[in-house]
C-alpha cells in the first residue's frame, strides 16, 4: 500500500470529506431527475442537457482519477488506467451530444463501466476500501440517469 495510505483511510478527516462530497454529488442527479417528471415541455430540454452534462462531468471525473492512479503507480494495469481514463471522457462526450432519450441510458452504462473497471482496477493501487462507496454512488447515479431517460 502507498505510503500516504492513511490519507485515503475512510475513517479519517479526509475520509469523512470525501463521503460527504461523493453524496452531495448525487443532489444534481436526484434533482434533474425529479425535475426531469415535473418541469414543463419548455423546460424539459435544459433540464435533460443539465443532467446529462453533469452525468458526463462525473464520468470524465472517474476516468481522470485512472490518470491519476496509472501516474503514480507503476504497474502492469498502467495502460488500462491510461486508456480508460481517456475512453470514459470521450464516451461521455459522445452520449452529451445524442438525444437525452438515447444518451442518457448510455451515461448510466458508463458509470456503471467505470465502477466495474474500478472493482478490477483499485485493489492493486490499494483503493480497495472505497469500492462500496463508490458502489453506493454507482447506484444512485444510474438510477438519475435512468430515471431522467424515462421522461423523455
Amino acid at each position: 500500500m502507498p505510503s500516504n495510505s492513511r490519507i485515503l483511510d475512510p475513517d479519517s478527516d479526509t475520509g469523512r470529506l470525501i463521503h460527504r462530497l461523493g453524496y452531495g454529488g448525487l443532489i444534481p442527479f436526484g434533482v434533474f431527475a425529479l425535475l426531469m417528471w415535473l418541469v414543463t415541455p419548455e423546460v424539459h430540454p435544459l433540464v435533460a442537457i443539465a443532467l446529462a452534462g453533469y452525468a458526463a462531468t462525473i464520468v470524465a471525473f472517474l476516468g481522470g482519477i485512472h490518470w491519476g492512479i496509472g501516474l503514480r503507480h507503476d504497474s502492469p494495469q498502467r495502460p488500462l488506467h491510461m486508456k480508460w481514463g481517456v475512453t470514459a471522457s470521450l464516451l461521455a462526450w459522445v452520449a452529451v451530444i445524442m438525444p437525452a432519450y438515447a444518451g442518457l441510458p448510455v451515461l448510466a452504462l458508463l458509470l456503471v463501466a467505470c465502477y466495474l473497471v474500478d472493482r478490477k482496477t483499485w485493489p492493486p493501487a490499494g483503493l480497495g476500501e472505497w469500492l462500496t462507496l463508490r458502489f453506493r454512488l454507482t447506484v444512485v447515479a444510474t438510477l438519475a440517469c435512468l430515471l431522467g431517460a424515462g421522461a423523455t
